[in-house]
């Protein structure tokens, strides 16, 4: 219900509980939002008894523990919350409606059924009630798990990319254009642009929205093999550990060292080769061929012959928009599509308790495997099943462990 003040315009929200996002009793005042107002609107509401400022994720908690919400539909609000681009608003979206929630309790009940099937079969084989079949039907069913539970976690982490952004590393020799593509691609000067090379030393970050997907895009030293310079030569090394953690590369070349009379696949062997890096890099690279504008229109349209590289001009942005086609075409791979595939794991908690969760399924099905039927403990096996129930639990917080809920609730901004 709702009840308008028309003195000063101020609504006023009643919600009863159990119906209201708390489970409680709510009013929520809908005034104007400046600093004055809801200044006096604080210092009228700290005259009532017991009257306090809530504390970060407070009322999120309160839902929470009136089974509003279990803990990945908390974690997808405080995802929404936090969302830069479309797809983490998606992906986000699709938590806090209870997808992931869906998803974990479905497989939560289908093991407290095997485990109930186990206990029947304890208790009622004696008298024939209940005959084997029980126990190969449970079995049968927890492969089953086994296997979903394996292409779960087998997902690339797209979630988690999605969730965090796609690190990009911008590498390749000095005086190729790095820092001038990241301040193309960022639209506005992040790095230091000189004719000098060894000009940027460290790792430089901008944050970036390309088709609704998020980026990290980081500029590095130049790549050689030798310098006398003790400064470049740590910024090479941190270079060197950003390629091997980076979820995508953008290799640039100076399209004027390129000899059109060598095939340019060639070129980029020797070309990674003289910069120090492994050739495998190149199955997360982009071949960014750069400077176009410095060589001549048959050079540039030999080039685009190769389907392999995106032909730019830092200078005049000739072929900006096909490079950002390219790179939201392997952002969409890298991160998958929320709003066409199954659930994914958005949180490296979900994915350790899963794994957990794995372990002792596998646990339960090696033990049938390695045992013979007399020699079975059915105590040990539905120990195992319900361990596998716990881990579950851990994530959607059916198990309460209090550390887990205030990491979680601490995200949250007061008054949410």
């Amino acid at each position: 219900m709702r009840v308008v003040d028309r003195s000063n315009s101020t609504i006023f929200g009643l919600s009863s509980g159990p119906n209201s996002f708390t489970g409680e009793d709510t009013i929520e005042f809908h005034v104007h939002g400046g600093s004055a107002i809801i200044s006096a609107m604080y210092d009228s509401l700290s005259s009532f008894p017991d009257a306090r400022v809530a504390e970060p994720g407070e009322f999120t908690k309160r839902a929470f523990f009136a089974g509003k919400l279990d803990l990945t539909e908390v974690e997808g609000l405080a995802d929404l919350i936090h969302a830069e681009t479309e797809a983490q608003r998606r992906q986000a979206l699709r938590q806090a409606n209870g997808q992931l929630s869906l998803f974990y309790n479905g497989m939560r009940a289908r093991l407290v059924k095997a485990i109930a099937s186990i206990e029947a079969y304890i208790d009622f084989s004696e008298d024939q009630d209940v005959d084997d079949s029980v126990l190969s039907g449970t079995v049968l069913e927890v492969d089953k798990l086994v296997e979903e539970l394996r292409t779960h976690l087998d997902d690339n982490r797209r979630g988690e990319r999605l969730r965090n952004g796609v690190r990009t590393a911008i590498v390749g020799a000095p005086n190729v254009g790095k820092s001038s593509l990241i301040n193309l691609l960022s639209q506005r000067n992040v790095s230091i642009v000189t004719s000098i090379a060894g000009t940027t030393r460290d790792i430089v970050e901008s944050y970036y929205d390309i088709g609704g997907y998020p980026i990290i895009l980081a500029d590095t030293a130049g790549l050689r093999t030798a310098t006398d310079d003790m400064v470049e030569s740590e910024g090479i090394a941190r270079a060197r550990t950003y390629v091997e953690c980076a979820d995508l590369l953008l290799l640039v070349v100076d399209a004027s060292r390129i000899r059109t009379t060598r095939r340019l696949d060639a070129y980029i062997q020797d070309y990674v080769r003289t910069i120090g890096i492994q050739e495998e890099v190149l199955s997360r690279a982009l071949i960014v061929v750069n400077k176009c504008d410095l060589v001549d229109s048959a050079t540039v349209e030999l080039l685009k012959t190769n389907a392999n590289v995106c032909i730019v001009s830092c200078e005049s942005k000739a072929g900006l928009p096909e490079l950002l086609d390219r790179m939201r075409t392997r952002l969409e791979q890298l991160c998958g599509n929320p709003s066409t595939e199954s659930p994914t794991i958005s949180q490296e908690r979900h994915r350790y308790h899963l794994k957990q969760c794995l372990v002792q399924l596998e646990r339960f099905r090696d033990y049938f495997n390695e045992t013979s039927a007399p020699d079975r403990d059915l105590a040990i096996v539905t120990h195992h099943l319900r361990n596998a129930v716990r881990c579950i639990g851990m994530i959607t917080g059916s198990v309460e462990t209090e550390e887990i809920l205030d990491v979680i609730f601490s995200t949250f901004c007061i008054g949410k």
